[in-house]
């Protein structure tokens, strides 16, 4: 899941922060994640459209599945997924704008949330973790997760404060695979020799136990 304010602090225009953000792309597509879920959303639509269809020719047919935030026009436009966030509109109605064969997900924050929607393809529960991108909010833990996964029809994934150190624990849970943001960053990443590349690795090698999980 992408946050290009956080992938270069040093970055002085949006320009630079978007090649940053490409760059960021690339590196995960060569790693080999599952799925990368744009989610840039102070993009203007043109900004986010153009950014989304390059994920989606760097991704290629056998790269990663390509996501965007929120935006069902974008979405539509590019072919991409839809991961819509806990507020969005109901699933059903961007199955209407953007077709059935389109893999819709959601955010959701609470067990009893999950469920709930037959037009789901996944959802997205979290934080499971305490996390730098909700400073002070404490986690929902792993037996809310385990809760969330008991009441959905969907594959839950977990999100939020995840290493490949609790990815275990996760699937354990009952998670059918794990998302994160600053688990990618080149902050997290720079400590691992082989990079972003590595610490995929380090996830797989914690997903592969279980032969399930997928990584986000």
């Amino acid at each position: 899941m992408t946050d290009r304010r956080q992938i270069d602090p040093d970055a002085r225009t949006r320009r630079d922060e978007l090649r940053a953000l490409e760059a960021l792309i690339d590196a995960a597509c060569d790693a080999g994640v599952d799925a990368i879920q744009i989610r840039e959303r102070d993009l203007d639509r043109e900004s986010l459209r153009d950014v989304v269809r390059r994920a989606i020719a760097r991704a290629g047919a056998g790269g990663p599945r390509i996501l965007v935030n929120h935006d069902v026009e974008v979405a539509r436009d590019t072919g991409a997924g839809l991961h819509l966030r806990s507020d969005d509109p109901p699933a059903a109605a961007a199955r209407d704008a953007i077709g059935a064969a389109t893999i819709v997900g959601r955010s959701i924050h609470q067990p009893g949330e999950a469920g709930t929607e037959a037009a789901l393809d996944y959802v997205l529960f979290g934080p499971v973790f305490p996390t730098e991108s909700k400073p002070g909010a404490p986690g929902a833990g792993l037996a809310a997760l385990a809760e969330a996964v008991n009441k959905s029809r969907t594959p839950v994934l977990a999100i939020g404060g995840i290493t490949p150190a609790g990815t275990a624990s996760c699937i354990l849970a009952g998670a059918a695979g794990v998302a994160a943001i600053g688990a990618f960053l080149p902050r997290a990443t720079g400590g691992n020799p082989a990079g972003l590349a590595g610490v995929v690795r380090e996830f797989a090698t914690a997903l592969a136990p279980t032969r399930r999980g997928a990584v986000e």
